[in-house]
């Protein structure tokens, strides 16, 4: 089986409206929301064998307050993953080297929640991402695809999803 964590960016700022679209960073809200998954990956033992990270600030920070669960996986910062759309991430997971067994792409809507879509087989979880995919929401899915090439619109299985709002601190 190989795993993907699909991790939307933590809450960004507003509060220079001069800032470009890709410059913002994380509120504060952001900031307490990505320290509460990387407790939650700890807690899980959830260790992606590869990071994929779009450029934007906001991303980045994201990745930075949850890299002490990441047990130094390599991480790829990736400009092409900014604004993304799902065609272009499911372009980019098929890519990935096929010894990693596991991934993690951090990213941005509605690109991220419409690739989770995609992706996923219809189920519960998939509702509740249908209905809405938040900052700092984690989505994770299996696929038994043997290659990473394989992977295929509905050829995966969403066996976790969670908010941080869920999360204690």
């Amino acid at each position: 089986m190989r795993s993907i964590y699909l991790l939307r960016h933590a809450k960004s700022s507003w509060a220079d409206p001069t800032l470009a679209d890709h410059e913002r960073p994380l509120a504060p809200r952001g900031r307490r929301d990505a320290k509460r998954i990387a407790a939650h990956l700890i807690q899980l033992g959830i260790a992606p064998e590869l990071v994929l990270c779009s450029t934007a600030v906001r991303t980045r920070e994201t990745l930075e307050l949850v890299r002490p669960a990441l047990h130094e996986a390599p991480v790829e910062l990736e400009a092409a993953l900014y604004a993304a759309w799902a065609e272009t991430l499911l372009e980019r997971l098929r890519a990935v080297p096929d010894e990693r067994r596991s991934v993690m792409l951090i990213g941005h809507n509605p690109g991220l929640e419409d690739l989770a879509l995609v992706l996923a087989s219809a189920g519960p979880e998939r509702d509740r991402i249908a209905e809405k995919f938040p900052t700092a929401a984690l989505a994770t899915l299996t696929t038994p695809a043997a290659t990473w090439k394989e992977l295929s619109p509905g050829g995966a299985v969403l066996t976790a999803y969670v908010v941080p709002r869920q999360l204690a601190d």
